[in-house]
Formats: C-alpha cells, sequence, structure tokens
C-alpha cells in the first residue's frame, strides 16, 4: 500500500499546526484500517455506512456515526477489495454490522473526491478567491496578485504556457520552469459546477485576499490526484468527469 505523502497542502481547520514547510495540518490522526498505520486525517478518506448499510465515502468526514478509514489510493482499495482484505477490514472496524460494499467502491470513493473539489472551487469563486478569464488572470498573475493557478485537463498547451509565463514573472520566478496545476477535471466538467461558459483556467488570489483559499483548494487536488493517479491507471471506460457526468455525482456519497 503506498504511504500517504507527509508534506502537502491541507484543509482549514481551526486546530492547526505550522509544519516546516510552512503547511498546516491538524492535530489529529486516524488509523488506515488496511495498513494499520497512522497518519493525518487530511491524508485519509473515511467510509461510512448509509441507512441501508451500503459503505459509502465519506470524503467530507461528516457523516454521523462509525467511520472506518483508509489511505488514498486507488490501486490498494481495489486490491483490497479484490483479495478480501476490506471486508475483513471493516467488520471489525464496524464492530460486526451488517454491511454492503459496493462493487464500485473505488469509483464511488473518486467522484466524491471530485466533488469535493467541484464544491471547494464553487465556494471560494462566491467568496471573491476565484479569478476566470484568460486576460484577467494573465494580468493578475502578472502583478504578483495570485497564489495558484489552475488549468483544465483540455486546457491547450499555448494557453497554458502563457499565463504560466504571466504567473512566473509575478512571483519573481522567471526562468524557474514552474507552472500551473492541470486539474483532473476537463473545461466542460468546471463550466458546468462553477455556472459558467467555456471555464479553461482559474486564478486563486493570494493573502491580499485570503491567504488560505490557496491552501484549501490545492489540498482538495491533491487528494483527488492522490486517490486517482494517472489516467493510464484508471481502469477500463474510467475517465475524469466531463459536463456529462460531473451532475450524477454525489447521488450515492455521504455528506461530502
Amino acid at each position: 500500500m503506498r504511504t500517504p505523502h507527509n508534506e502537502r497542502l491541507t484543509p482549514d481547520i481551526a486546530d492547526t499546526q505550522s509544519s516546516p514547510t510552512g503547511k498546516t495540518a491538524s492535530g489529529s490522526e486516524r488509523r488506515c484500517v488496511l495498513s494499520g498505520q497512522s497518519f493525518p486525517r487530511e491524508e485519509l478518506i473515511r467510509l461510512a455506512i448509509s441507512p441501508g448499510g451500503d459503505v459509502l465515502p465519506d470524503p467530507g468526514a461528516k457523516a454521523p456515526g462509525r467511520g472506518a478509514w483508509i489511505s488514498q489510493d486507488r490501486a490498494a482499495l481495489e486490491a483490497a477489495i479484490g483479495e478480501g482484505h476490506l471486508k475483513g477490514a471493516l467488520a471489525r472496524a464496524f464492530k460486526g454490522a451488517s454491511l454492503n460494499i459496493p462493487s464500485d467502491l473505488p469509483n464511488r470513493v473518486e467522484a466524491g473526491l471530485q466533488r469535493s473539489l467541484l464544491d471547494r472551487l464553487g465556494l471560494e469563486l462566491r467568496a471573491g478567491n476565484v479569478v476566470m478569464g484568460s486576460g484577467r488572470i494573465e494580468d493578475e498573475a502578472r502583478a504578483g496578485r495570485l497564489a495558484l493557478l489552475l488549468h483544465a485537463s483540455d486546457a491547450s498547451e499555448d494557453g497554458r504556457k502563457k499565463l504560466d509565463q504571466a504567473w512566473r514573472v509575478g512571483r519573481m520566478n522567471e526562468g524557474s520552469g514552474e507552472r500551473g496545476m492541470v486539474l483532473p477535471l476537463d473545461r466542460a466538467a468546471l463550466s458546468v459546477a462553477l455556472g459558467r461558459d467555456n471555464v479553461v483556467h482559474l486564478g486563486v488570489f493570494g493573502a491580499h485576499r485570503d491567504a488560505n483559499a490557496a491552501q484549501r483548494i490545492g489540498w482538495a487536488v491533491e487528494r483527488l490526484r492522490d486517490f486517482a493517479g494517472s489516467a493510464d491507471n484508471r481502469p477500463d471506460g474510467a475517465s475524469a468527469p466531463n459536463g456529462e457526468n460531473v451532475a450524477k455525482i454525489g447521488d450515492d456519497i455521504l455528506n461530502t
């Protein structure tokens, strides 16, 4: 089982402490029921039981009742399901409760993380922490006001390069090769989720607006990336969400 990274962007949690990298992590740890190792809860995914006994993802860790925690690793989860290890681990975690583990649980977990990311982007947009439109993003980037630059998975290379260069200028990192973050979401998915047309690029303001906005969004992106892995590792028929399926995400996910 892959060990979750120890250094990452983390959510805005009240009970936090600074790390040597300047990032924050909560003081709360949970044990992965599959590996037996303990990690900060931000680096794990919570599973909970629906009223009907289905084991479902609870990415927001808000569902009532007992929960079980697993690492952000789709391949490990699929192996645990196939080998029967997950069933035994959950039986112990949920004290022998009658459980139904959906065969598509990995897909549901990934969908839950996708929804969490899209919800976070929507919240930050409404709070005024996100800017859209290539022209405005370029202006804000060159002025050094952006803490995070995001691109849709199907953004053109030329469009990415132009904004990446502006971002480096604003950050005084010219020549560094630093680039914006490519999201595991295409422009159609972003457009549907944010209620705007043709959302290809996003800029996240820095400390002059909300110093923690970039951390919150970056953390949500990293969780999805860690679980999903690269596109080459997706099971047959699976793909990143698009405009047609993003609205379906979440009907069978607990309190995301």
